[in-house]
This record gives C-alpha cells, structure tokens and sequence, in this order.
C-alpha cells in the first residue's frame, strides 16, 4: 500500500513533470553524478562586483581544505562587513563549493556580506567526523582572519543546505561546545539532520523515484557512518542526536512539506525551542527538496527565497553592538 503524501505545489508539479527523477542512488550512479561539472560561479559573478580569493587551510589531520571568499568591491574605508559561512549540499556524498552560492550571493548584494564557502572532504572517501570537522576548522580560519577580510567577527552567519545544512547544525554545536568561533546565527535549509532515517516523512518518500528519496538519504548516510552503531554516532555529524540544544544562536531552519526531511527539520526547531532557544521555522506547503535552488523563478521559490533574505537582514541588524544593516 502507498503511503499517502502531501501534494505538490501546482506550479512545482508543472515544472516537475519533465524532469527525469532518479531511481536510486549507488557508487555507480554516484561516479556518475560527480563528473558531472561545477556550479558555473564565473556566470554567477559576471554581473556582481566582488573580490574572489581562494585560500587552503589545513584540516586537523593536514589535509588541505579549500575555501572561496567573495567579497564585494569596495571605495574607501568601510565598517567591518557581516560574514556569511557557506556549506555546501550533496547528500554529503557530491558538490563543491560553488554548489547552491547563488544564495548566499544574494546576501552579498543586499547586506554587503563576505561570503566564505568551503570544500569539505565528502564521503565515503571521508567518514566519520570528518566532513564537520573540515567545515569547523574552515569557521575557525575565518574568524581568525576577520580583520584581514574585513569581517566583523560578531556577526558571522553559519547557513547551509540540505546536507550542508545538516553540517551547519552540526558545527554551530561543536562551535558552541568548544567556545568558539562566535556565531551570530544559523541558517539551515531543508538540512540533513538525522542519520536514522526513520521518520514519517522519510517513508513518506520511500519506494518510488525522486530527487531525494529515503533510499537515496540511506546511501549518504551510510557513506558517511560506515560501520558505526547508532550509540557511536557524533552528535555533531547526526545533529538530530543532541541531547542539549540550549545555547545555539538565533537559527532558521525551512523545509518543504513534501520532502523527506521536513520531520526531522520541524522537530529540530520544536526542541530548539524548547530548551529556550529562539527559532524561526518555515514549512513551504508543496515543497520538494531542493525546489527553491531547482526552479528559483517559481512563486514558491521566490517566497521561500525572500523570506530567507529578510530573516538575515533582521539578524544582522539587530546584532548587539552593532550599526543597522542597510537593505
């Protein structure tokens, strides 16, 4: 028996309709995807005036790890400028730094963010904590060289999405729990929260194609954990895991209705808000994973897209210590 689910938007489902989904997800189709080319960041840039620069920092076991910073150009001097730390997606299994930037390139153009995106290692090439622990040191790199970038260390925002989401969630804990960086918020789309794979919304979307099925969802997680049991799962890799989401900044955290981790993801803000956290939880009715980054022109999108962009805007505005962020 099917189980039932939530319908698409219309206009999603229109444009949807020509798409050819996915049965699966293996090592095979895996290779496959991955030789596939970059998000094109030169046509990105084109039209935008920024300043690229790209910087390796070592991982905690020597490992290079990328990162791009784009600036915007600047006359004069300026004030410190918000930061915007961007994670990637890709099931953690695929993409690169320049996957998904036109969102936080958004932020760039409106709030004169610094935006700073990473190449973390992906599974299952890496395993385990790598993959948080490469974003972490890549956060810490960053504030260490606030001045140099012009970064106001106080109001650094940690977003991500889908995956690089999940990773976000994961390195705003290890941030809190090691005292450092300062993060001034979170911004976590659709984000891949809970290795267990086991909620209503991921059997919802199990046992037929689509973008991200739960099959697919158990592929990259397995790729990740490998032979760990569930008690030896790092709450900083499997977020969903934490036991104390008390001390996290200010997050938003969005999801669609008809995707698989929309569960996980409004548990996620419903316990932030219940150890006393402040959280701000949007549920686009008609959603499918990645709809927003798929198909920006869509009505949905553009809401779903604004209403990201004015959040940001109210965060860093109302920083403490801080002058308004001009919009």
């Amino acid at each position: 028996m099917t189980t039932p689910r939530p319908s698409l938007d219309p206009e999603l489902r229109e444009l949807l309709a020509g798409l050819p989904l996915l049965p699966g997800l293996d090592a095979e189709v895996l290779a496959e995807l991955r030789r596939l080319p970059s998000a094109p960041v030169d046509s990105l840039l084109e039209n935008r005036r920024v300043d690229r620069r790209e910087v390796v920092v070592p991982a905690k076991d020597g490992a290079r790890i990328p990162l791009s910073v784009f600036s915007p150009e600047r006359t004069g001097r300026a004030d410190a400028a918000p930061c915007v730390y961007w994670i990637h997606g890709g099931g953690m299994v695929m993409g690169d730094r320049f996957a998904q930037l036109d969102i936080p390139l958004e932020w760039l153009d409106r709030f004169g963010a610094v935006v700073v995106s990473v190449d973390y290692r992906l599974a299952p090439e890496a395993t385990g904590s790598t993959l948080v622990d490469d974003c972490h040191q890549g956060l810490l790199w960053v504030a260490e060289h606030a001045a140099e970038l012009g970064v106001d260390p106080g109001r650094i925002v940690v977003a991500g999405a889908s995956a690089g989401g999940g990773l976000a969630a994961g390195v705003t804990l290890l941030a809190r729990d090691l005292g450092a960086p300062a993060v001034a918020a979170q911004m976590l789309i659709s984000p891949m929260l809970d290795h267990r794979n086991t909620s209503v919304s991921s059997r919802q979307y199990s046992g037929a194609p689509g973008l991200w099925t739960a099959e697919m969802n158990a592929f990259g997680w397995g790729a990740v954990l490998g032979d760990l049991a569930d008690g030896q799962v790092p709450v900083y890799v499997s977020p969903a895991l934490a036991d104390d989401l008390s001390g996290l900044p200010t997050t938003y955290v969005d999801t669609g209705s008809a995707e698989v981790f929309r569960d996980e993801d409004t548990d996620y803000a419903r316990r932030i808000w219940a150890a006393g956290g402040q959280a701000e939880l949007h549920v686009w009715a008609g959603g499918f994973h990645g709809f927003d980054t798929l198909y920006p022109e869509a009505r949905i999108s553009v809401s779903a897209r604004r209403t990201r962009t004015d959040w940001v805007g109210r965060v860093l505005s109302t920083t403490p210590d801080r002058h308004p962020v001009q919009s």
